[in-house]
């Protein structure tokens, strides 16, 4: 067990205190993935079986790395762990006892887009308001129901929600609830909830058959970022370890102060009060800090402090040397944008931090625009994340819809997708009475169409159509996911029609389903699928359940470019350069934060989450004037800059602007942050490879460097001795030829 040896003395604790339930709060970078990981190698080392092991991540990514290193430790008996995202371990579950709750065990599952289009539908048939009936207002009430379990029943005898919908306007809500419900149901398909709540059924309406079959089966359950879980999700772990005779062997692991999803449904409550639901509980408080260096730290504690309901703990970290944090006031949002592209430069050539380590963080997306405007000028890479998914464009879509009908011809959101694309003539009416016939019979579209009443030329298509989607069940029932995908691509049309477009676009569209099947070919070649044990099933329904569970995060992999994303995006990752940006009164804390709830603690405790993604180089900024709905707005500096003490801070804010400034003084603890003289500028470090040439080697043709500019080339050199002055261009910086003295200048040849 020399791998407990790796383990400070909390840790090792955390990892040995096998049996009953037990907590670990892990601070930033405080190692609780070697703690957790460690935890399930123990018990497995100690004599537990390891298919007895549930661990729930919230990644996909997460649970791969976690039997990555559980693997090493243990071997081959790492596969064996039930390891994976409470969707994908619940669908697993699902497709064997759906049966018992009245679905298909290759039930469909729904993305954002099918529920999307399936709500539009029904307030269509309703004939209600689109206005009124937002599909994407609609479908975030219904999925908050669906978290807090209640059902379309409960939901029509609620009188305070029925209250709430008729105030916005939607007395109808609890029917369109009803009816989405009935409609996934007689499709076969959930969505992304329904994963959640239906296992949540399972459990409630079969306790014999299914409840007490993985009680059994789930002897010791894991749970990564506990503070992130939602009611239903507690609640399904309750109904797993909370029982007559039980040891409660569930561990939970997490940090209060990074709980920053409440709009999505997590709880904070569930971690706060774990110790009440659990009176025997050990807790563990992982406060060393491995990541960040000294003010990075202390400036976390400062800030994290303040939160009225936390549990307690002080983060601390042997990292004492490093960098102050530099705090930034920029009079435009403009030139907030075009500072920090400044200060990327200088930071990469200073320290030498590579693109692939530098984050640019703001509060909500909108933000990017400008960084990206100059990370383009100064010709610097950059990724932003959050952007369109490779899975949710139009293309990619359709062919899975393809998919997705052949392995289950009555989902009704597939094939309503595909049933005129590529073009056969069924127009959109028919496809309206189509799916009304099939409405008033109470029967799917898929079983209405040999019997929907139409013209003789209608009918021919649609029989034709239902030829295709007949051989394409075929298909996928005997060969792998990716034969049957690739005869499927060709046999539907989808490619033929993609290839009459040969414009820039429509070669894109068709490399992106070329893509695709890379993709399943791939998953076809890989022994291993999501953190879960060897994966035997190849089919290509293995497969669509497969990549119905795929994260915007889980398809990311590091290059080297810098990363744009917003902060809630960026919870987990970690950098050795961040920018933290926008730092200003409503807009981080948001303005729904302060004048709607009243309660920034949610939005201190993202910002403690901002800083902490920070190893050695931390950012702060914010602008004096930004452009917000085509206006120009003057905030006032975030309240959490001034609960940071300014012996932590390096600022661009002199004293005089402190002192007259009364916007400043509201951002400032005590006191004023010093200016930064022409001296401290000189006392800045310089890399120790960096050597300055003497002013008279420096020739035209030359590659030189720069430590504020960078990397350049020296057009052209003129004047005699003291006077002369070089001609250069920079290339990643604003302005990129510069003409400067060589006499100041410090310039390093690189050839």
């Amino acid at each position: 067990m020399d791998y407990l040896k790796e383990l400070n003395s909390v840790q090792r604790e955390a990892v040995t205190c096998h049996d009953g339930p037990v907590m670990v709060i892990a601070g930033p970078g405080s190692g609780k993935t070697r703690v957790l990981t460690y935890r399930i190698a123990h018990l497995i080392e100690s004599g537990v079986p390891a298919f007895k092991i549930l661990a729930l991540t919230f990644t996909n990514k997460s649970a791969r790395e976690m039997k990555e290193r559980i693997g090493g430790v243990v071997g081959e008996k790492a596969g064996q762990v039930w390891a994976g995202t409470f969707h994908s371990i619940f669908a697993r579950i699902l497709r064997v006892e759906a049966p018992h709750i009245g679905y298909p065990s290759n039930f469909s599952i729904y993305d954002t887009a099918d529920s999307r289009s399936l709500l539009a539908r029904i307030i269509k048939e309703m004939n209600l308001d689109k206005n009124d009936y937002n599909v994407n207002a609609i479908r975030a009430r219904i999925s908050s129901a669906k978290s807090n379990l209640i059902t379309p029943k409960l939901y029509a005898q609620d009188e305070e929600l029925l209250r709430m919908d008729r105030f916005n306007r939607r007395p109808m809500l609890y029917a369109v609830y009803n009816k989405y419900v009935s409609q996934c149901k007689k499709a076969g398909a959930m969505d992304f909830d329904d994963l959640l709540f239906r296992l949540f059924e399972l459990f409630q309406k079969n306790p014999e058959n299914a409840l007490d079959k993985y009680r059994e089966r789930f002897k010791y359950i894991l749970v990564d970022e506990f503070q992130d879980t939602n009611y239903l999700q507690y609640a399904i772990l309750k109904k797993l370890v909370k029982y007559e005779g039980s040891q409660e062997n569930i561990c939970v692991v997490g940090d209060d102060a990074q709980s920053i999803y409440a709009f999505r449904g997590a709880t904070i409550d569930n971690i706060l009060n774990f110790q009440k639901e659990f009176p025997q509980l050990n807790v563990f408080k992982l406060e060393q800090n491995y990541r960040s260096t000294q003010a990075i730290v202390e400036a976390a504690n400062q800030v994290i402090l303040q939160n009225k309901k936390q549990i307690q703990k002080k983060i601390w970290t042997d990292k004492i040397d490093g960098t102050k944090i530099r705090l930034i006031k920029t009079i435009s949002d403009t030139e907030e944008g075009r500072r920090i592209a400044d200060l990327i430069v200088e930071y990469k050539n200073r320290y030498h931090v590579p693109n692939e380590e530098i984050a640019i963080l703001y509060r909500t997306n909108a933000q990017s625009r400008i960084f990206e405007e100059y990370l383009r000028r100064y010709n610097i890479s950059y990724k932003v994340f959050g952007g369109l998914s490779f899975y949710q464009r139009k293309e990619v879509k359709d062919l899975l819809a393809y998919l997705r009908i052949a392995v289950n011809p009555i989902d009704e959101e597939a094939l309503l997708r595909v049933i005129n694309y590529p073009k056969r003539g069924i127009g959109s009416s028919t496809i309206t009475n189509l799916t009304q016939y099939a409405t008033e019979q109470g029967i799917s579209v898929w079983e209405a169409l040999p019997i929907f009443p139409a013209t003789s030329r209608v009918k021919k298509v649609l029989a034709q159509f239902i030829r295709s989607v007949e051989q394409f069940g075929k298909i996928a029932l005997e060969t792998d996911a990716f034969d049957a995908a690739t005869q499927i691509a060709a046999k539907s049309g989808i490619i033929d029609e993609l290839k009459k477009d040969n414009s820039l676009e429509g070669i894109s569209r068709l490399d992106h389903i070329t893509s695709l099947l890379d993709g399943i070919k791939e998953f076809i070649d890989n022994d291993e699928v999501d953190g879960l044990e060897v994966l035997e099933d190849k089919s290509l329904a293995s497969y669509l359940q497969n990549i119905a569970l795929i994260t915007d995060l889980d398809t990311n992999e590091s290059s080297n470019y810098v990363t744009l994303m917003s902060i809630h995006s960026a919870k987990g990752l970690e950098f050795d350069c961040v920018f933290v940006a926008g730092l200003e009164e409503k807009i981080f804390p948001s303005h729904q934060a302060i004048e709607e709830t009243g309660d920034v603690d949610e939005e201190r405790r993202l910002f403690y989450v901002a800083i902490t993604r920070a190893r050695k180089h931390l950012t702060l900024s914010f602008a004096g004037s930004r452009y917000r709905y085509g206006k120009i707005t003057h905030n006032d500096p975030s309240r959490f800059l001034a609960e940071i003490s300014e012996e932590l801070v390096d600022s661009n804010i002199g004293k005089r602007m402190a002192q007259k400034d009364p916007i400043r003084q509201r951002a400032t603890v005590q006191g004023n942050f010093a200016p930064r003289t022409a001296r401290a500028r000189k006392r800045q470090e310089v890399p120790a490879d960096f050597v300055p040439a003497s002013p008279h080697d420096i020739a035209a043709g030359m590659r030189v460097r720069h430590l504020k500019f960078g990397e350049g080339k020296v057009l052209s050199v003129e004047g005699y001795n003291d006077s002369k002055v070089a001609t250069i261009f920079f290339k990643e910086v604003h302005n990129p030829q510069r003409r400067i003295m060589l006499k100041f200048a410090k310039l390093q040849i690189l050839n």
